[in-house]
């Protein structure tokens, strides 16, 4: 509501209505605030065996975006690192990144910050084979040692809180069907989140994920990783039957956006089941699979949600820095340790893999 003429006397308001009015627009002007989520910011490092000067580029820009937003909160949809799986330096570097904003920073991991999720078989890369960059599955799967690092750096891999009436909830379901103790403790907490939202109820539930929770449908069948054309639905996707449980208490906890990154592509939000779906666009790195969709959007950006009385508004917002590459150097993709070559790092002392 906007005030034009605040010449009350000229108005004859009576005095008691201008105190209504004036309490009225003031609680509207408390009501509404801002927050931002991120994801597959990728910073990396040229002290390792592989470097894209480009995606830091990138993410710097979009940093420094939202460290001009005044937001209540951020939350960081995972893939802080490029290889932070590997090396605890990167971790350093993205918590320091962090630190330089005022508000509070909410963050979930990605699999290239901790692993990705477990199989006992390797897969066929269509995409990948042809240039050289075939790797082992069951090689890149995670570690309870490496999810327990990372929540020494960043907190809880699994949290769930409530802000200005929002609950906030994120959780790394890449865990679902790995048998890790991380496992469990993600089990036990999203099966207790219908009853949490119901014991403590609010207006609005916005949650965050990595992967997305299916490529097109919830009932979509398990994608078989060693068949050509499924084997991206499988590395980008969470597997059934733990797919339809998740979705399922999803469902009765409320939640009415959900955010997820980790393909790194854009996509029209999708209503599935009484949910906004957000498939969002990576803040460095670069898009992958954007030739399937029509609606692909390959560009670098953040969403800025504003919450005001009518609900959560949630916009896209271009990055000011849409570079190209330069200076790469390295190779793509999932490369074992033992052949990394980090003799062509630019910047000494070189890393070396943590294990």
């Amino acid at each position: 509501m906007l005030i034009r003429n605040t010449n009350w006397q000229s108005q004859q308001v009576p005095r008691h209505y201008r105190n209504v009015c004036i309490m009225k627009f003031m609680s509207n002007l408390d009501n509404n605030w801002t927050f931002l989520h991120v994801n597959d910011s990728h910073m990396g490092t040229p002290r390792s065996y592989r470097f894209r000067p480009a995606i830091n580029k990138r993410w710097a820009a979009i940093r420094q975006q939202m460290l001009d937003i005044n937001a209540d909160l951020v939350l960081h949809g995972g893939d802080l690192t490029r290889d932070g799986d590997t090396h605890e330096f990167e971790y350093e570097q993205a918590r320091d990144d962090l630190a330089a904003f005022e508000c509070p920073v909410h963050i979930i991991p990605g699999n290239m910050d901790v692993g990705n999720k477990h199989t006992d078989r390797n897969g066929a890369k269509k995409r990948w084979d042809p240039l050289g960059l075939g790797w082992y599955d069951p090689d890149l799967n995670m570690t309870a040692a490496r999810l327990e690092l990372f929540t020494q750096y960043f907190g809880p891999i699994q949290w769930s809180w409530v802000h200005r009436n929002v609950r906030f909830t994120g959780f790394y379901a890449a865990v679902a069907g790995s048998g890790l103790p991380q496992e469990e403790d993600f089990w036990r907490f999203i099966e207790q989140l219908p009853q949490l939202t119901q014991s403590e109820p609010t207006k609005h539930h916005v949650a965050v994920m990595h992967y997305w929770p299916f490529m097109e449908s919830p009932n979509e069948p398990a994608w078989d990783l060693t068949d050509l054309e499924q084997y991206d639905n499988w590395y980008f996707s969470i597997d059934p039957p733990h797919r339809q449980k998740l979705w399922h208490l999803l469902q009765q906890s409320n939640v009415e956006i959900l955010f997820c990154g980790h393909v790194h592509t854009g996509r029209s939000m999708q209503l599935v089941d009484g949910i906004r779906v957000y498939r969002t666009q990576a803040a460095g790195n670069t898009s992958q699979l954007a030739e399937r969709w029509e609606d692909a959007d390959t560009r670098f950006g953040f969403q800025c949600c504003d919450v005001t009385t009518d609900g959560i508004n949630v916009q896209f917002v271009l990055g000011n820095d849409q570079c190209e590459e330069f200076d790469t150097f390295g190779p793509l993709g999932h490369p074992p340790v033992e052949e990394r070559d980090y003799q062509v790092a630019t910047q000494q002392p070189s890393l070396t893999p943590d294990h």
